[in-house]
């Protein structure tokens, strides 16, 4: 899938049949209170790759390799924590699954808008843009 912004990104089809070894998510923190859905998660494969799922800013789904960043500050506007125990969120009962399956699916002149990734025990994990927010819920 090609976003006219960020390009095509990372095949996400490399996922298949490798086990999901390690998950790690960022999330902005200000005033004491975390955003209700990480910013970026990384997951990272039983063949040591790293795979980077975002969101653009014209609201695309990034697939990307990339390793996870540092947690930074932002002074005023917070800060941005980075780990893997930072909260809940869908993909986070799948590690040490293997992922049986990716789906991906475009929106016009958009690029990718949506990714599912599909493990052996048949359950199935949706990555998508909502209203510019990275939203990883559990696809029926």
């Amino acid at each position: 899938m090609h976003c006219p912004l960020h390009g095509a990104g990372t095949d996400p089809a490399r996922l298949v049949g490798r086990t999901i070894r390690r998950i790690v998510a960022s999330w902005h923190v200000c005033e004491g209170e975390r955003s209700e859905a990480p910013l970026d998660v990384w997951l990272i494969d039983s063949e040591g790759d790293s795979t980077r799922i975002s969101t653009g800013s014209d609201r695309c789904l990034i697939v990307e390799s990339a390793a996870p960043h540092e947690p930074y500050d932002m002074g005023e506007w917070g800060r941005i924590d980075v780990g893997e125990d930072l909260g809940d969120h869908a993909l986070l009962p799948h590690v040490g699954a293997n992922v049986a399956g990716v789906a991906e699916f475009a929106a016009p002149g958009a690029g990718r808008a949506r990714l599912e990734l599909s493990f052996d025990d048949g359950a199935r994990v949706r990555a998508d843009c909502w209203h510019g927010d990275l939203r990883l819920t559990r696809a029926r």
